[in-house]
C-alpha cells in the first residue's frame, strides 16, 4: 500500500513540474480584451492580438469590450473579467489598462497602445515588468510630426485638441507645448472630457490657430470626422498621429503607428505570458523599427488648402490619399 502511494505521489509531483503555475496547455484559454473606445485603430489592435493568439492556441475564447470612453464602465469590465476568472487581459489604450492593472491582481494583465506607462503608474520603469504587468507602448514621435506640418506649411500658431482625463493624452499634450516652445510656435490647446465635446472644442480654437495638431488621443481621434469637419470649414491644416482613422478622414497627414502590427506584437507577447513567462522579466516593448510606423499623406486636402508636398515627403509616404483613393507605396 505505501509503494502504491509514493507511486501515485511521484506522478502527481511530475505532474506539476510538467504543467507547473496555470496549466495553459490543457485549461480553456479564457482572454478579456477591453479597449476605451472604438476607432479604427484600437479595433485593428484587438484584430491583431486575435490572429496571432488564435494561430498558437486555436480553441482560446475572447471577451471582446468596448468602454465607450467612460472610466466607470471600464472599471466595470474589469470586475467583469475578474468574476469570470480569465486567463489574462489585455487593456488596449491607459484607462482601460489602469483599470484592469488595478482590479485583477492575481493573472496577468498586458497593456497596448500606452503612451506613457510609468507616467500612468502601470509600471514603475519601463526597464522591467511588475508582478503580472507588462505591455507595448505607442509613444508617438510629436516632434517629427510637428516639423513636418510646419515643413508643408509653416506654422505661426498651433492648435490642440486633448482628453484631459487620460494620461497618455496629457503626456502627449506636455511633449507638443515644449516643442512649440522650441520652435518658437505659439501653443493653442483646449481639453475635452468626451468625443461629444470635440467638435466644440475645435470650433473655439478655429479663428486663432493655422495648424491643429492630434496626438494618438483616443477620445480624440474617435470624434477625427468632426475636428476635420471643422478645419476644412476654416481651411486649416490637421496633422494626426493616426494613420488608420486617416485612411477615412480628410486630414492633411497622418504619422504614426501601424496598429494592427502593433496587435499581432500584443498577440505574441499575449503567447509568452501563456507559455510561462513572467511579465515582470519582460520590459515594455516600444514600436520603434521604420516597418512599425506609417505615413499617410492626402493630396486631395493639399489641394483644397492650395498646399504641396515635397516629393521627398511623397517617396516617404506609405499611403496616399488622391482622388478619393488610397494607394499604398
Amino acid at each position: 500500500m505505501k509503494k502504491c502511494s509514493f507511486t501515485l505521489i511521484a506522478l502527481f509531483v511530475t505532474a506539476a513540474m510538467l504543467f507547473g503555475g496555470r496549466a495553459f496547455a490543457s485549461d480553456p484559454v479564457l482572454i478579456g480584451i477591453s479597449k476605451i473606445v472604438a476607432h479604427p485603430a484600437l479595433d485593428a489592435i484587438e484584430k491583431g492580438v486575435q490572429e496571432v493568439v488564435k494561430n498558437q492556441y486555436p480553441d482560446a475564447r475572447f471577451d471582446l469590450q468596448n468602454a465607450n470612453g467612460e472610466m466607470s464602465t471600464a472599471s466595470s469590465i474589469a470586475q467583469k473579467f475578474k468574476s469570470q476568472n480569465v486567463t489574462l487581459a489585455v487593456g488596449i489604450a491607459t484607462p482601460t489598462a489602469q483599470a484592469l492593472v488595478n482590479t485583477l491582481k492575481d493573472r496577468p494583465v498586458i497593456y497596448s497602445a500606452v503612451t506613457d506607462p510609468a507616467g500612468a503608474g502601470l509600471v514603475a520603469s519601463t526597464d522591467k515588468g511588475e508582478k503580472n504587468v507588462t505591455g507595448i507602448s505607442d509613444m508617438t514621435p510629436v516632434k517629427a510630426q510637428i516639423e513636418l506640418l510646419n515643413r508643408i506649411k509653416p506654422i505661426e500658431t498651433l492648435g490642440h485638441v486633448y482628453t484631459s482625463s487620460e494620461a497618455n493624452a496629457v503626456s502627449l499634450a506636455n511633449i507638443a507645448r515644449e516643442v512649440c516652445r522650441e520652435m518658437g510656435i505659439k501653443f493653442v490647446e483646449t481639453t475635452v472630457s468626451n468625443s461629444a465635446e470635440v467638435k466644440q472644442a475645435v470650433q473655439t480654437i478655429a479663428g486663432r490657430v493655422d495648424g491643429i495638431y492630434i496626438s494618438n488621443d483616443n477620445t480624440v481621434v474617435s470624434a477625427l470626422a468632426a475636428v476635420a469637419s471643422v478645419a476644412k470649414k476654416y481651411k486649416i491644416p490637421v496633422m494626426s498621429a493616426d494613420p488608420s482613422s486617416a485612411q477615412t478622414t480628410p486630414v492633411l497627414a497622418a504619422w504614426g503607428h501601424d496598429y494592427y502590427k502593433m496587435g499581432r506584437a500584443t498577440g505574441r507577447l499575449v503567447n509568452r505570458i501563456l507559455k510561462g513567462e513572467k511579465p515582470e522579466t519582460i520590459a515594455t516593448i516600444f514600436m520603434t523599427d521604420a516597418s512599425d510606423v506609417d505615413l499617410l499623406i492626402n493630396l486631395d486636402v493639399a489641394n483644397e488648402l492650395g498646399l504641396i508636398f515635397p516629393e521627398d515627403v511623397i517617396e516617404k509616404a506609405n499611403t496616399i490619399v488622391e482622388d478619393g483613393k488610397l494607394i499604398k507605396q
